[in-house]
C-alpha cells in the first residue's frame, strides 16, 4: 500500500504483521490537501483543466482527496466542490485488474449506528469500529457487522462479480 497519511478523520487498522486490513474515513474528514491528486506534470495539469471545466490545478489539490492507494481494486475519492463545479461526461477504462486475495468492500453508514468488527483473513480480531451517519470503512479482509440502532441504514459496495451463491462468496471464521 502506498503512504498512509495520519490526519483527523482517517484511521488505518493493521494486522499483527503490519499489513493494512481496513481504512476508516469519518464523516468529518476535511483535510483534502493531505491526499492530493497527482498533478506532477504539465500534461496532467492540462488534462485536469480540460476535464473539469478549467479548474485551477492547484485548487484541485485542496478539493479532491485520493483516499486509497492507487493499486487497490476499490478507489475512494472524497470531493469538496462548490456550486458550479463541473466534471465533464466521461467513463473509466480498465487498464489492469489487481490480483488481491480477498474481495474488498466498503460499508457506508447512512443513518443510525453500526459496528464493524475487523478481522485479519487468518481470523485474528483486530478492532471494533463504530460508524455514525456519513462514516465509511474500506475493508480489505475479514469483518462482521452489528446494527446498533433501530432503522440503521447502510450502503455496501464490494468488488464483483458476485459468485453463484452466498456460500461461494465468503469464508466464515
Amino acid at each position: 500500500m502506498s503512504q498512509e497519511i495520519q490526519t483527523k478523520g482517517v484511521e488505518y487498522i493493521k494486522a499483527s504483521d503490519g499489513r493494512t486490513v481496513a481504512q476508516v474515513i469519518r464523516h468529518d474528514f476535511d483535510d483534502y490537501g493531505a491526499f492530493p491528486p497527482y498533478l506532477d506534470t504539465d500534461e496532467e495539469k492540462a488534462h485536469l483543466a480540460e476535464a473539469y471545466g478549467n479548474i485551477d490545478p492547484e485548487a484541485e489539490r485542496q478539493t479532491k482527496a485520493h483516499m486509497t492507494a492507487d493499486e487497490n481494486p476499490l478507489q475512494v475519492i472524497m470531493l469538496n466542490r462548490n456550486p458550479g463545479a463541473v466534471v465533464k461526461p466521461h467513463y473509466h477504462l480498465v487498464t489492469e485488474r489487481p490480483t488481491n486475495v480477498t474481495r474488498h468492500q466498503i460499508m457506508l453508514c447512512r443513518s443510525g449506528k453500526m459496528r464493524i468488527n475487523v478481522y485479519a483473513k487468518e481470523g485474528e480480531h483486530l478492532k471494533d469500529v463504530n460508524l455514525d451517519p456519513g462514516d465509511l470503512i474500506v475493508m480489505y479482509e475479514g469483518h462482521s457487522i452489528e446494527f446498533l440502532e433501530k432503522g440503521t441504514k447502510a450502503i455496501e459496495i464490494k468488488e464483483g462479480p458476485f459468485p453463484e451463491s452466498d456460500a461461494a462468496d465468503k469464508v466464515d471464521f
